[in-house]
């Protein structure tokens, strides 16, 4: 057993972020399956890949702080705490979802965990996190609003609108970009003038990070220090995860026409969970048994939830316009 006190981060805090981020994969591979077999309604949006994004920013959350989604968003609800139970009957459409099986797999929310929602708008949760951000700028208690987006939100004007107003009002407000690579089937430098998004955020007067995505490790503690400084009362901040999603835009598309099989090759090169094997194995915390141990432990729990909800009944007609607002 090696010196914990050499790791960056506390043993059992790795463990967990582990534990989620395996959770993600498989649960997003599971997803896969479902689609395939015909067992959910409409497309998937997957972000296998992405994992180490979510769980290291959501790691350095508070219970009571509160996120907004993106439609690619089935990894930040379990690194906020969601259950996969609910969150896969609601991918099939079942009354047992999260949203009584009509949000559907883009739409799930828990509030009760502080997930205000994912968003099929390209970044649409801006302004709801801003709005929350505002919320708990009020309340006084120290909580923190985080707006999870991707790339293909950058340049978005809601970005600026809500960006002004947060750093003018110093709310307690991260932008979390996950830069993926790739807006839909395009290169995002093919569609983004300039530095990037810190450097718009600095010109703003607004603290910015870029972070390697696939470090959890990295992740958690850039998000540490700006959620910190947020809850002290200095304003919003921004940080850019770089990372790669290793599916297409949806489970239709197989990311082959315009991504390359050695540029993918590279990213699994980098994958977040086989990085984070290696330090728990490295460090002592876990051994090559614990690994093993801990993939089928959560590869039963996702089989077992799939097979749940294909027994779970879909809502009853009688209830189609109940729970919406329009």
């Amino acid at each position: 057993m090696s010196d914990f006190k050499t790791l960056p981060v506390e043993p059992n805090l790795l463990i967990e972020m582990y534990r989620r981020m395996l959770t993600i994969r498989f649960f997003e591979e599971a997803i896969f399956d479902v689609y395939r077999k015909g067992w959910m309604p409409g497309l998937a949006h997957l972000s296998d890949g992405q994992e180490a994004t979510p769980v290291g920013v959501c790691m350095a959350l508070r219970p009571d702080d509160t996120i907004t989604s993106t439609h690619r968003g089935h990894g930040h609800i379990i690194a906020k705490g969601g259950q996969v139970e609910p969150m896969m009957a609601e991918v099939m459409g079942k009354v047992t979802g999260y949203c009584r099986g009509k949000g559907g797999e883009m739409h799930i929310a828990d509030v009760s965990l502080g997930i205000l929602g994912a968003n099929g708008i390209v970044g649409g949760g801006l302004g709801i996190a801003t709005g929350s951000a505002f919320t708990a700028k009020r309340e006084g208690k120290g909580r923190v609003s985080v707006a999870f987006f991707g790339d293909g939100a950058v340049n978005q004007g809601l970005w600026y609108e809500t960006a002004n107003i947060a750093v003018l009002w110093k709310l307690p407000l991260i932008y979390v970009c996950e830069n993926n690579q790739y807006t839909e089937f395009t290169y995002w430098k093919n569609l983004t003038a300039g530095e990037g998004l810190v450097a718009r955020a600095q010109a703003m007067g607004m603290p910015g990070i870029e972070v390697d995505g696939n470090d959890v490790v990295a992740v958690y503690q850039a998000a540490r220090q700006l959620v910190e400084a947020a809850r002290r009362g200095e304003g919003p901040a921004t940080l850019v995860c770089h990372t790669i999603r290793y599916g297409g835009h949806h489970v239709g598309d197989p990311g082959t026409a315009y991504r390359t099989k050695e540029e993918m090759d590279e990213w699994r090169k980098k994958d977040s969970i086989q990085r984070c094997e290696r330090l728990l194995v490295e460090s002592g915390i876990f051994s090559p048994q614990d690994i093993e141990t801990t993939r089928s432990e959560i590869e039963a729990r996702i089989q077992n939830a799939v097979q749940k909800a294909r027994q779970d009944p879909f809502p009853p007609v009688e209830e189609v316009s109940e729970h919406v607002y329009a």
